[in-house]
């Protein structure tokens, strides 16, 4: 790692000596950029901040960023975020990585990290492919996805991330985009500020083996149609001059004409209602199709809950002083010894 500094840092401070070996184009250098712009604002020092990632595209990241990081191993970066974060809670910790590095052979390690609300963040690079090992499906590919392992279509069932995340009770799930730098960046402070583990997928264009694959949220001539943009305490209205609004029929989402509603027979975002969340997570259709839901942008979901470090403290500062320091070689033999004749 680069020389380590005290104080505040500049966005240029966060760049290191390596080369960044992204293809050109790729969406995963906005995403770089945007974060080397947040982490001098959360007023942190370098050497408290870590990023892990495991293996994939995205998890070259630590490689690029002037902190500490680790470059782990395939699926198993929420096993070393955790550790990491219960031996020394007052790092800030970030967690990259990819839809196929988080979804598949780590789905099950995610799904526990997000149960235990330890405090960092994990960045969800989602392009629905396997970029480093050349276009392979991915667990966010959608049905009938014809690709190198795939050439007659898969047969798989997508992965929904933001059902995925609320369904293993997260406390935090938001979704940005790679091409919406704005948006990415307010969410990015958003999910820092938060105290629990934040969830952010972002959608990130792969633009060697599955370009396009979100054009229709990111380009100018159908963003606006087919994304839903939610703010807490605000209306859900959409639409290329906001014509559209959506409503809740009992639990079923109904999409209005604003010449025939108003703004207060609207959906109003309630970031605090996981019932609701659970809801808009299941925005997930094709939006380019006629009477297709938008695509959901934003926080989904914030809840306050104890975080899994502060308790593991907790716990053992109540074991010191109900038992004190104690001894390993004790603790190692145990309680109940046999004499064997």
């Amino acid at each position: 790692m680069a020389e380590v500094l005290n104080g505040a840092m500049t966005a240029k401070e966060l760049e290191t000596d390596q080369e960044v070996r992204w293809c050109p184009g790729c969406g995963d250098y906005s995403i770089l950029k945007q974060v080397q712009k947040v982490i001098p604002e959360l007023g942190i020092k370098r050497e408290d901040i870590v990023f892990i990632s495991g293996i994939g595209c995205s998890s070259r990241f630590p490689y690029y960023m002037n902190t500490y990081g680790m470059h782990s191993i395939h699926g198993r970066a929420p096993a070393v975020v955790s550790g990491l974060k219960s031996t020394n809670p007052d790092l800030s910790v970030w967690m990259i990585t990819g839809d196929g590095d988080a979804l598949s052979i780590g789905g099950n390690h995610l799904i526990h990290l997000l149960r235990r609300n330890f405090d960092i963040n994990v960045l969800l690079f989602n392009n629905q492919i396997y970029g480093l090992t050349k276009g392979q499906y991915s667990p966010t590919s959608e049905e009938g996805k014809h690709t190198k392992s795939t050439p007659m279509g898969s047969l798989d069932h997508p992965f929904n991330p933001a059902a995925l995340c609320l369904g293993a009770d997260s406390t935090f799930f938001a979704r940005s985009m790679d091409r919406d730098p704005v948006h990415m960046r307010d969410v990015l402070l958003r999910a820092s500020q938060h105290k629990g583990t934040s969830m952010v997928e972002i959608y990130q264009n792969c633009n060697v083996f599955n370009d396009g694959a979100f054009f229709g949220f990111t380009d100018k001539e159908t963003k606006k149609q087919q994304t839903l943009f939610v703010e807490h305490g605000k209306p859900m209205i959409f639409g290329e001059n906001n014509e559209f609004g959506i409503k809740l029929d009992g639990f079923t989402p109904v999409i209005v004409n604003m010449d025939s509603a108003s703004a207060d027979d609207l959906w109003i975002h309630d970031e605090k209602d996981r019932g609701k969340a659970n809801i808009l997570a299941r925005f997930y259709g094709n939006p380019a199709s006629e009477g297709e839901l938008p695509r959901p942008f934003g926080i989904f979901y914030s809840e306050d809950r104890a975080c899994y470090e502060d308790l593991l403290v907790k716990q053992v500062e109540t074991a010191k002083e109900k038992f004190g320091d104690g001894d390993l070689n004790a603790l190692l033999r145990g309680k109940n010894t046999w004499t064997i004749s």
